[in-house]
Order: structure tokens, then C-alpha cells, then sequence
């Protein structure tokens, strides 16, 4: 493939200009005896209207160059919507689209398009295109094989940038009221294995949190306290990780202030519905009565949640 990429000056857009063997897509001009059509003096040709995108358009094809744009040595070749009438009074298309013209010595298309990745059109543009499509001399020479036995062929392809009805917002927020969860777990020598902790709700998400007094048995630590904060909603997760979560866990010293915490963070997920830390603290220093953590064989445990993520999806 041969790709040209100029800077067109009166318009300040680069135009990319490459080959290729398939037809236009959507539309094909075919213009015969194009000598004769120049004697006629023709400023402006409008095509028939072609469907594309769900919209009616023609090609607006300046034989000897947009006069009006003082354009003399250039044919100029323009994609217009039609049938506007019919649309809304406030309507815009987004539209990427392609000319051409064809090399009937190469067999091939040039294709000329700007690098913009699309163009709106609306009611006070309802056309785009190119007044430099192609120079007179380039197009008139024979060795180029653009206009052979005065026949030549334009054509164009036109893709809607259309909102496919679907979509999703994430946000990421910081400053939440309530964050703060405080579960009390009275008799803790007498625990069992695993605790739960009741559900509480934060940033609009059910939670909860799971302890493992004796360590969690996965983990085959018996000499420290396990502890987890779990979605407790989880079937609404999606299965990749969307919920992010920055956290601490916490354990407070009742005697001294001086409390027991980690920080964490997480996307959750439907296959990651829990994160913590299997060895949140050794039992030695959790029993040590002057440390505070454990008073009349009562813990407090806090969970803190600072960053939050939130997707919502959108129609």
C-alpha cells in the first residue's frame, strides 16, 4: 500500500491519499466523455442520492475546480447529506468517510481521506470533502490512468459513527459519609473457627467482615488472626475485577489508643469476593492484656473504607 499524507493549507487538514484494489463500498460515478462535460461549463454536479448509514447522500463533483472557494486548478469532490427535511431539528451525523477515484492503468483506488477521525455534520454543514481532490494536470495526464478514453470513475464510502446503546460509568470516590464499620466480638477465646460479622453498607455496597480466630485453615496458620473484608452482595459483581475498594483493617487498642491496622486495596470481583490478610496479626500479641486488643476476652474490630469505585451502566 502507498500512503501520501499532505498538509492542505487552506483548510489546515492533513489529507491521507493511499491505493488499494477494492471498490468503494457504497457509491460509484462513472463519468463518460469527460471532455465534453467541461465544455458545458458545468460548476457543479450533484449525484443521484445513495443510502449509507441509515442516511440519504450525493456527491457535489466540481469538474473545474469550487469557483466559489477561488479553486481553479483542482477538481473538488464533496460528501453532502440529503433528505435533511426529515430530520430532526437539531440533528448532527458523525461521520468517517472516503472518496475515490479510479487508476484504470493500475487497476487500483486512490483513496483520499482527512486523518480527522470523523466529521459532523449538521445543519449549518451539511457537506464535507475535499477542494483539492486531485489536481486538473494530475488527473488529465494519461500516464496516470485516472481519465482513460475520457472515462473516468469516482466513488465514496460512508461509516455513521452511530452510539451502539450501551455503556458504562467509573467513578472513583473519595469522601464517604458512614465509612467506618465497628464489630464487636464478644467471647473471643470462645470462638470458632470463622466469624461473620453482620452486613453493613458503605458507598451503597453491602459488606461484611470474616474472622478466623485461630488463623484460616487454607493458610495452615495457627499462631495468628485472619481477617477479611467480603462483598457481601458478590452474585452482583461482574466476573472481571470492577469493583476497586481502599480500605484498612483494623483492631483497636482499648487501653492505650494505640491501634492495630493495615491498609489495603482491591478489585473485587465475582472470582475475588474477599481480600484481607490470612496473617493479620500474632495471637502472642493479640492475648497480651497491657497492649489492649483483648479486655474481658472483648475485640473491636473496625473496618474503614477510603476509596471506593462505582460503574453504572448507561442506555
Amino acid at each position: 500500500m502507498v500512503v501520501l499524507i499532505f498538509v492542505c493549507l487552506e483548510s489546515a487538514v492533513e489529507v491521507k491519499r493511499t491505493l488499494r484494489d477494492v471498490q468503494p463500498s457504497h457509491y460509484i460515478f462513472k463519468i463518460e466523455s469527460f471532455s465534453l462535460l467541461l465544455e458545458t461549463k458545468t460548476e457543479n454536479y450533484e449525484s443521484d442520492v445513495f443510502e449509507a448509514g441509515g442516511y440519504k447522500w450525493t456527491l457535489s463533483f466540481y469538474p473545474n475546480g469550487n469557483r466559489k472557494r477561488n479553486k481553479k486548478d483542482h477538481i473538488a469532490l464533496y460528501l453532502a447529506i440529503s433528505d435533511t427535511d426529515n430530520l430532526p431539528c437539531d440533528w448532527e451525523v458523525h461521520v468517517n468517510f472516503k472518496l475515490f477515484v479510479y487508476d484504470h492503468i493500475r487497476d487500483k483506488y486512490l483513496t483520499v481521506e482527512d486523518t480527522e477521525p470523523a466529521r459532523r455534520f449538521h445543519v449549518m454543514k451539511t457537506e464535507w470533502g475535499f477542494e483539492k481532490f486531485l489536481s486538473l494536470e494530475t488527473f488529465q495526464n494519461p500516464s496516470n490512468g485516472y481519465l482513460i478514453d475520457d472515462n473516468c470513475v469516482f466513488g465514496a464510502e460512508v461509516f455513521v459513527m452511530k452510539f451502539a446503546g450501551k455503556g458504562e460509568c467509573l467513578s472513583m470516590t473519595k469522601e464517604l459519609s458512614d465509612n467506618i464499620y465497628t464489630w464487636k466480638v464478644d467471647n473471643f477465646s470462645a470462638s470458632s473457627q470463622e466469624y461473620f460479622s453482620d452486613e453493613f453498607n458503605i458507598g451503597g455496597r453491602n459488606w461484611k467482615l470474616s474472622l478466623y480466630p485461630k488463623g484460616d485453615v487454607k493458610v495452615k496458620d495457627e499462631k495468628s488472626l485472619s481477617l477479611f473484608l467480603e462483598v457481601a452482595d458478590y452474585e452482583k459483581l461482574s466476573l472481571k475485577p470492577k469493583l476497586y475498594a481502599k480500605y484498612k483493617l483494623r483492631i483497636k487498642d482499648q487501653v492505650n489508643g494505640k491501634h492495630f491496622e493495615e491498609e489495603l486495596s482491591v478489585w473485587f470481583g465475582a472470582m475475588r469476593r474477599s481480600w484481607g490478610r490470612p496473617s493479620f496479626m500474632p495471637l502472642s500479641d493479640l492475648y497480651v492484656k497491657s497492649k489492649g486488643f483483648m479486655v474481658n476476652d472483648t475485640t473491636i474490630i473496625e473496618a474503614e473504607i477510603a476509596i471506593l469505585s462505582v460503574t453504572k451502566n448507561f442506555p
